[in-house]
Order: C-alpha cells, then sequence, then structure tokens
C-alpha cells in the first residue's frame, strides 16, 4: 500500500468539498494581499498619481522611490529601525545568557533566582507602579526605559532553559574535558545545538519589540523613538514631523511617504518569518515539555 494513501477513517474527499475549499483560500489570499499590493504600490506611486486616484493606487504608472529615498535621508525611520533592531539583540543576548546559567545545576542562588523570575510571571506589575518606578530611577525619557523593563521576558526564558537541560550532560563533560570555560562551552557546544529555540525566542523578541508603541508614547517624549512611534506618528498623526525628524519646519506626511514607512515596518517581519517559521514547533516544544 502506497504511503500517501488515505487513511481507512478519512472520508474521500468531495469534487464540491474541495472546490470550495479552494474558493476560500483563494478569497483569504486576496483579502491579505491585495490590500498589502495597494499599500506598496501607493509608496511606489507620484503624489499626483496618488491624488488622481482619491488617495489610493493599485498599480502606478510611473513608479518611484521618491518617497523612500525622503523617509531614509531624513534619518529618523533609520535610527528607529536600528533602535528596535538593538533591543531585540540585546534581550536575546540577557536571555540566552541567563537561561544558560540557570540550566546548569549546582549553579549559586539559581533556584531563588528563578523563583524570584516566575514570581514576577505569576504577578506582573501593573502600569502605574512600572511607570512609577521607572520616573523614580530616573530613566524617563531613555532608552533604559524601553529595555530594562521587558529586557528578558519570562517565557523566552523558561523556553530556552528548557532546551538547554534537554542537550545530553555527555556534551558538557566531553567539553570541560577538553578545557573548554563556561563562555566556550555556551558558545562552541550549546549555541549551535539550540538553533530551533534561538530562532523562536528571537522572532518573539523581535515580533514584540517590532510592535511596541505603548511603552515608547509613554516613556519617551523626544526623538527615541522605536520603529512603531515613528509609524504612528506618519500615519495616525500625519503631522508633527519636525526638523528633528525630517526636513525642516513641520509637514504633512503625504500619502506616499505614510504607506512607504508602513511598508517599511512591515517588509522585515515578513521577509524573516518563513525562513523561522520551521524551527517553531520542534523549538517551543522541546523547551516546554522539558522546563
Amino acid at each position: 500500500m502506497s504511503t500517501r494513501a488515505r487513511p481507512g477513517w478519512m472520508e474521500k474527499p468531495k469534487p464540491a468539498t474541495q472546490a470550495a475549499k479552494a474558493v476560500a483560500l483563494a478569497a483569504v489570499v486576496l483579502l491579505v494581499c491585495v490590500p498589502f499590493l495597494v499599500i506598496l504600490s501607493t509608496s511606489l506611486a507620484s503624489q499626483r498619481e496618488v491624488v488622481a486616484n482619491g488617495g489610493w493606487v493599485l498599480w502606478p504608472q510611473h513608479p518611484t522611490l521618491k518617497a523612500y529615498r525622503d523617509i531614509l535621508d531624513g534619518g529618523i525611520v533609520t535610527h528607529a529601525l536600528g533602535v528596535s533592531a538593538g533591543v531585540t539583540l540585546l534581550s536575546l543576548v540577557c536571555t540566552v545568557t541567563l537561561a544558560y546559567a540557570l540550566s546548569r545545576p549546582g549553579v549559586f542562588g539559581g533556584k531563588p533566582v528563578l523563583l524570584l523570575i516566575l514570581f514576577t510571571f505569576l504577578f506582573p506589575p501593573g502600569m502605574i507602579p512600572g511607570f512609577l518606578l521607572v520616573k523614580e530611577l530616573g530613566m524617563l525619557d531613555s532608552y533604559s526605559s524601553l529595555i530594562l523593563p521587558v529586557l528578558v521576558n519570562v517565557f523566552n526564558l523558561v523556553v530556552l532553559r528548557g532546551f538547554f537541560q534537554a542537550i545530553p550532560e555527555e556534551l558538557y563533560e566531553a567539553a570541560r574535558l577538553d578545557g573548554a570555560g563556561d563562555w566556550r562551552v555556551l558558545w562552541s557546544v550549546v549555541l549551535p545545538l539550540s538553533k530551533a529555540a534561538l530562532a523562536v525566542v528571537g522572532l518573539f523578541y523581535a515580533v514584540a519589540y517590532w510592535n511596541s508603541w505603548f511603552y515608547a508614547s509613554l516613556y519617551l517624549e523626544s526623538d527615541h523613538w522605536p520603529l512603531q512611534q515613528v509609524l504612528r506618528t506618519y500615519v495616525v498623526a500625519g503631522s508633527g514631523l519636525t526638523d528633528t525628524t525630517v526636513g525642516e519646519g513641520t509637514v504633512n506626511a503625504p500619502q506616499t511617504v505614510q504607506m512607504a514607512v508602513l511598508v517599511i515596518a512591515t517588509v522585515p517581519i515578513l521577509l524573516v518569518y518563513p525562513f523561522l517559521q520551521k524551527y517553531f514547533t520542534k523549538g517551543v516544544l522541546t523547551g516546554a515539555v522539558k522546563s
């Protein structure tokens, strides 16, 4: 019997059912792709063409990258991209090192630290206490207000710790016999074997920081903005872009610039996700089951 044969309990699909599934799938694809195509086309269209078509362009007749050049020349978007990417990398590094320390048996203070971390997961602080703490520590209007309160995510930490514990102890012992220290073991043994978990946790952090807007609006008053705060300024507010952000003076963001910022904020995650999707099941389940 062929390995592709259908199980006995599964009914043979009917043509009408197959056609309905195909129509439903096509409808979902259109609902997802058409709006994104409109956004991309509008960002590539000239301002005159956008006005002539009532604000939206499905297919630009004379594509231009002027909106993207204006955005990148201003510096605020590239700076915001750097902030979001840098915070993601910092959180991933801190989570990996802490998870590795907590995964090793006999670490001094390991259990109390783990219990303290899990306590914050079960009883998270409220918004007002968090704001008052950031204010009293003098971190308002600084990058530390965005980084320190959410530097290590407890769920990501538990997943990585469980994954590191699932690595055979013989590998650690073999590295120790070869004279490797903790950093060498982490870099040469643990990380190469943990690509699935690192990919999942890294994507979790990237999406979280990429979509982070609330804390930036709460803590920051200057131009230390992450990407989503810049996106909100362009798309939602549509104005208020001063000489510290784009050009000189206060300008109203045209439709092409708004859509170009939206594309810049969306495309990086779309490009990364397909390559990391295959690691999701392995990375999350292995760490969670072991934990």
